[in-house]
């Protein structure tokens, strides 16, 4: 059996008080995947952004906001797991300065500094353990399989999940889960239940396995 944290659903980046930065993760695959590693027997410590499904009552289960927040509690929990799915979307923007009041409409275009948030499974890939792994995601437009696999790369993943905008609160997904050298393992379409059993089964045979079997020798 192995703990596997899941990060999971977007973040929010305030604005001021009631506005903020966000993007359409309803958080469903994260719970596909949850339901997946427990299905099998692990595990599982998800750590997810404002979302509106209802997580498996097996898994511990960890809210945050912002993208920060994420940060710290991944970086809290990892140490405790032995991998990490990042499933979540986390914002990639804040606005330099936060309002302490609502920002009033005065007639003007509004125009707002925005620098980087943190990259959450970058920070886990840098520091994670040789007993650890890391399996990411990446969701493109353009030159998808080759952005990903440069995510892959930069981000220190043992895999990597390639999908699109669609699957963006949506029921279904079409992935595509690929290693290290960058050659595809799996093509999954279907339910997001379905597609997570089967990454899931990769992982299991790819990493959770081969770790289980170092630790033994």
């Amino acid at each position: 059996m192995a703990r596997i944290l899941i990060t999971s659903g977007p973040t929010r980046q305030y604005l001021d008080p009631v506005r903020y930065l966000t993007n359409g993760s309803s958080g469903r695959m994260g719970k596909a995947l949850a339901q997946a590693a427990l299905d099998l027997g692990h595990e599982v410590v998800i750590i997810t952004g404002p979302v509106n499904v209802d997580y498996p009552a097996a898994a511990k289960i960890i809210p945050i906001i912002s993208t920060e927040e994420l940060l710290a509690a991944a970086r809290e929990e990892f140490a405790r797991c032995d991998g990490v799915i990042g499933a979540a979307a986390p914002c990639d923007y804040r606005p330099l300065q936060v309002e302490t009041h609502k920002i009033a409409k005065n007639g003007q275009p509004l125009l707002l500094q925005l620098v980087e948030t943190p990259d959450v499974i970058a920070t886990l890939g840098s520091e994670k353990r040789p007993d650890q792994w890391v399996v990411g995601f990446a969701l493109e437009t353009d030159d998808a399989r080759f952005r990903a696999i440069t995510k892959l790369e930069k981000k220190h993943c043992d895999l990597i999940v390639l999908n699109g905008p669609t699957a963006m609160d949506a029921g279904d997904n079409d992935i595509e889960l690929l290693d290290r050298e960058g050659e595809v393992i799996l093509s999954a379409h279907g339910s997001k239940d379905e597609v997570a059993k089967q990454i899931v089964q990769v992982i299991q045979a790819k990493l959770i396995a081969h770790f289980q079997l170092l630790a033994k020798e």
